[in-house]
């Protein structure tokens, strides 16, 4: 029960301080995620709710990253697994539990209805807590946005969720 409470604390804190980062001017902000043990960051203009992972209906016929749709206050989303889909592993080999898994919703503005399977949520980061990393000159998707190093060490890649969604890849869920 108090692990409940915690979580509701942390989702909380969580909205909380991410309308206030959509508030700021000019300064980039992200909602850090961990997939397969990568960091990720998702851009909070881009980034709609996060719900629990609960209840998704798999569809058939799909992909192997497409886990089905979801039920999210009253519209149906997609829900697509964003580790598998990133190749960092295969789906359903999850690292945390489904009680830490979550659903990040897209931005209604993106036009697409999908939300992004992660492991677990990590925060919000700044531009100010951050360092730009060097520019690999390996060929990344169009949606690969910068690569980052906290001042603790540990490597963030961008995921441009607007670009993401119009990612012909991203889109064809069909198998």
């Amino acid at each position: 029960m108090a692990n409940k409470e915690a979580l509701r604390e942390l989702q909380t804190r969580l909205a909380e301080r991410m309308q206030v980062a959509r508030s700021e001017p000019a300064a980039h902000a992200w909602l850090a995620v961990e997939c397969a043990g990568q960091g990720l960051l998702l851009p909070l203009d881009q980034a709609g709710e996060i719900f629990n992972a609960g209840r998704i209906m798999g569809v058939p016929h799909t992909r192997a990253w497409f886990c089905g749709v979801a039920n999210l206050r009253g519209g149906l989303h997609g829900v697509v697994d964003l580790a598998a889909f990133l190749g960092l592993r295969a789906r359903g080999a999850h690292e945390h539990g489904p009680e830490v898994a979550r659903l990040v919703a897209l931005n209604p503005a993106l036009g697409v209805n999908c939300a992004v399977l992660v492991d677990r949520l990590a925060g919000l980061r700044h531009e100010a807590d951050l360092i730009q990393a060097d520019e690999s000159p390996q060929a990344r998707p169009g949606f690969a946005g910068a690569s980052w190093r906290d001042h603790a060490g540990r490597s963030w890649q961008e995921i441009k969720l607007a670009a993401l969604a119009a990612d012909v890849q991203f889109l064809a869920i069909a198998a």
